[in-house]
C-alpha cells in the first residue's frame, strides 16, 4: 500500500442460505466478505464488517422479501456499531451483495453516518446476474461530495477464484496499492 494512503474495507455480507448458481447453498462465510479478505490482503487495509442489529431472516426467500420491503420503503436499517470516524481514511473500499440492483438499505445507514467529503469510494459486489445495477449511482447520490470509482462486480459462485482480478482492478485504480 502506498505509505500515504490509508483505506477502509466497510463491507455487508450474508452467511448462512445464499443463491449460487442457480441453487440455494448454505455459505459458512458470505460472498462479500471473502472479496473483502482479498481487497485487505491486498492494500493492508482496515476491514469493518456493515452488521444490523435485526438480522434477516435464515431462510434466502424470506431476506428477499424483507430487503424488497426495505428497498421500497428506504428503511435505514440500524447498524450494531460504527467506526468511531472515518476521518484518517483517504479510500473506503465499500462491498456488498447486490440485492435489487443497489446494495442493501444497512450499506445506506453506513454511508449517511458520515461526510464523505474529499473521500474516494472504491465499490465491490457480488450478485448472481445483476452485476453493479444502479449501486454505483445510488452511491454517488448518497455521498455527492466524494468520488466513486468504478465498481468490481463478482458472480458469487467464483468469489474463490477471483484473487488475480480483485488484485488487477485494485491496480486499475490507480491509486497506488
Amino acid at each position: 500500500m502506498a505509505s500515504d494512503t490509508r483505506c477502509l474495507i466497510a463491507y455487508y455480507s450474508r452467511a448462512g442460505e445464499n443463491y449460487v448458481g442457480g441453487d440455494i447453498v448454505n455459505l459458512p462465510v458470505g460472498n462479500t466478505e471473502v472479496v473483502a479478505r482479498m481487497i485487505e490482503a491486498a492494500t493492508g487495509g482496515d476491514l469493518f464488517e456493515i452488521g444490523t442489529v435485526q438480522s434477516y431472516p435464515a431462510g434466502y426467500h424470506e431476506t428477499t422479501d424483507v430487503a424488497r420491503k426495505e428497498l421500497r420503503e428506504q428503511a435505514r436499517p440500524e447498524l450494531r456499531e460504527l467506526p468511531e470516524s472515518i476521518g484518517s481514511y483517504d479510500v473506503v473500499f465499500l462491498g456488498y451483495p447486490s440485492w435489487w440492483g443497489t446494495p442493501p438499505m444497512a450499506v445506506f445507514t453506513f454511508l449517511e453516518a458520515f461526510d464523505f467529503s474529499g473521500k474516494t469510494i472504491v465499490p465491490f459486489c457480488t450478485h448472481e446476474g445483476s452485476g453493479m445495477g444502479r449501486s454505483e449511482r445510488d452511491i454517488a447520490a448518497a455521498c455527492p461530495s466524494a468520488t466513486v470509482l468504478p465498481g468490481l462486480a463478482i458472480t458469487g459462485g467464483r468469489v474463490h477464484s477471483a484473487e488475480n482480478e480483485v488484485r488487477r482492478w485494485i491496480e486499475a485504480t490507480g491509486l497506488g496499492f
